[in-house]
C-alpha cells in the first residue's frame, strides 16, 4: 500500500491520484462525448427522477439516532460484495447491494433477540456459519466423487465460500479494533468524529471524519499503488459519510455536525466505470491492459439505442428479463483500480463541463445540469444500471478477493 494522503489532502489525494493514473494508463475521455450523454434523452429524461434512488431507504424502527448511525456505519463497512454479483444472484435472486442490505438487515433485527451483533464485541465474534444463514447461502459446492461414478459429494468452497471468508475477516478485524480502543460500536466511533469535524471550518469537516475512518480500520482503508502509482479511492468511507448526509441532513436541529458532501469525489465501484465505458464517455482503446475488456462497447454500434429515451417496452431487449445477469470481464486488482480511477477523473470532468454550459439556447428545464452534484451523478449512473433494461444486461467487470467494493 503507498503512505496515507497528508492530513487535510485526502479528497484532493483522490482526484489527483486517479486523474494521474487515468492519464497514465493511455485512457481517454473526450468532451464531446460526455456533451453526447448530457445533452442525450437517456440522460435529461432520467436524472432527476433517477438520481435520487439512493438506495438508502431503510424499513426499520431505530431506538435512537446514535442506533441508526451504528447500523448505516455497518451498512457502509460492508458495502462491496460487486465481484460475487453472478452466484448471489444464481443462489439468493438478489444482487450485491440486495445482498449486503439483507445481511445487514438480519445482523439488526436478529439483534434484539441474540445479543447486539452489530456492537464491537458482536463485530468481533460473528463466524461464518451466521453469516451464511443470514445471506440465505450454501458455503458447500457438489462435486464428482474421486472413486464412485454417478456419486456427488458436497464440500466447503466456492465463490460464496470465499465471500463470506472476507465479510467476517473485516466484521471481525472492525470489532476488534473497536474492542480495543473502548468503542461500543462503530457508530460511537464515527459519532466522535462527527463532533471533532463540527470543531473545524465547514470544508475540512469531510476530511476529518474521512481521514479517521481511513487511519482507523482496513476495512475503508480503499488505497493501492498501480504500476509505481498510489491510487485513492476511499469508497465505502465516502460512501458513509454521504449517507450521514443523507439520512440526517433534513433533521432540524441536527443530532450531531453533519457535512456537507455535494463536493466528494464519486463513490467509485464496478458500476460506474463499466457504465461510463458502455455510454462511450471512459475509452479504453489505446490501454494496453484495459483495451480488450468490453469488446465493442462505446462504438456506434454498441451505443445503440443506449443514449434514447426510456423503451416502453422491455420486449426487445434481450435478456432484459432474465433474473441471472451475464457475468462480466474478470479482472486483476491493478486492473481495478484503473477501471475505477477513470470513473473518478470522469465525473469529475462531466459536472466540470456540465457547469460550464449555457443552457439558455436549449429551451427552458434544463438549467439543472449546470447545478449538477458529483453525488448526485454518481447515484444516477449507479441507479440507472438498474432503471433500464437495456443497461441491466450491459456486462459489468468483476473483481473478487475484495473488501472495497
Amino acid at each position: 500500500m503507498p503512505i496515507f494522503p497528508p492530513s487535510g489532502g485526502f479528497i484532493q489525494a483522490i482526484r489527483q491520484s486517479s486523474r494521474e493514473l487515468r492519464v497514465a494508463e493511455e485512457i481517454s475521455i473526450a468532451p464531446d462525448h460526455i456533451n453526447r450523454l448530457l445533452l442525450s434523452p437517456a440522460f435529461v429524461d432520467s436524472f432527476q427522477r433517477v438520481s435520487k434512488n439512493h438506495g438508502l431507504a431503510l424499513p426499520l424502527k431505530f431506538s435512537s439516532t446514535l442506533d441508526e448511525l451504528n447500523f448505516l456505519s455497518v451498512l457502509s463497512l460492508l458495502n462491496f460484495a460487486s465481484g460475487y454479483r453472478v452466484p448471489l444472484h444464481i443462489q439468493t435472486g438478489r444482487g450485491a447491494w440486495d445482498s449486503i442490505r439483507a445481511l445487514a438487515f438480519s445482523l439488526y433485527i436478529t439483534s434484539s433477540s441474540e445479543g447486539d451483533l452489530i456492537s464491537a464485541k458482536g463485530l468481533k465474534t460473528l463466524d461464518a456459519a451466521q453469516i451464511a444463514e443470514f445471506m440465505g447461502i450454501s458455503l458447500h459446492v457438489e462435486r464428482p466423487h474421486e472413486n464412485i461414478p454417478g456419486v456427488v459429494v458436497g464440500e466447503l468452497g466456492g465463490p460464496l465460500h470465499d465471500l463470506v471468508q472476507l465479510i467476517v475477516s473485516v466484521l471481525n478485524e472492525t470489532g476488534g479494533i473497536l474492542v480495543n480502543s473502548g468503542y461500543p460500536n462503530l457508530g460511537s466511533f464515527v459519532l466522535e468524529a462527527l463532533q471533532q469535524a463540527g470543531k473545524v471550518h465547514a470544508e475540512a469537516q469531510v476530511e476529518v471524519v474521512l481521514e479517521k475512518l481511513v487511519r482507523a480500520f482496513p476495512g475503508f482503508r480503499d488505497m493501492s499503488e498501480v504500476n509505481g502509482r498510489p491510487i485513492y479511492c476511499f469508497k465505502k468511507a465516502l460512501f458513509l459519510i454521504h449517507a450521514i448526509t443523507i439520512r440526517f441532513g433534513s433533521i432540524d436541529p441536527p443530532p450531531f455536525p453533519i457535512p456537507s458532501t455535494s463536493h466528494l469525489p464519486v463513490f467509485s465501484d464496478n458500476v460506474l466505470p463499466s457504465l461510463l465505458v458502455h455510454l462511450g464517455v471512459i475509452d479504453l482503446s489505446r490501454s494496453s491492459s484495459l483495451s480488450g475488456l468490453f469488446p465493442g462497447a462505446g462504438s456506434e454500434a454498441g451505443l445503440r439505442g443506449l443514449l434514447d429515451p426510456v423503451p416502453t417496452s422491455t420486449t426487445s431487449v434481450p435478456g432484459a428479463l432474465k433474473g441471472v445477469p451475464k457475468e462480466g470481464p474478470i479482472v486483476t486488482e491493478a486492473q481495478a483500480y484503473i477501471l475505477r480511477a477513470a470513473a473518478i477523473d470522469a465525473c469529475e470532468l462531466i459536472t466540470e463541463l456540465a457547469h460550464s454550459l449555457d443552457f439558455s439556447s436549449l429551451g427552458k428545464g434544463k438549467e439543472w445540469i449546470s447545478e449538477m452534484t458529483l453525488p448526485d451523478l454518481d447515484m444516477w449512473i449507479w441507479a440507472v444500471a438498474k432503471d433500464r433494461p437495456e443497461y441491466r444486461v450491459l456486462e459489468r467487470f468483476a473483481a473478487r478477493d475484495t473488501v472495497y467494493f
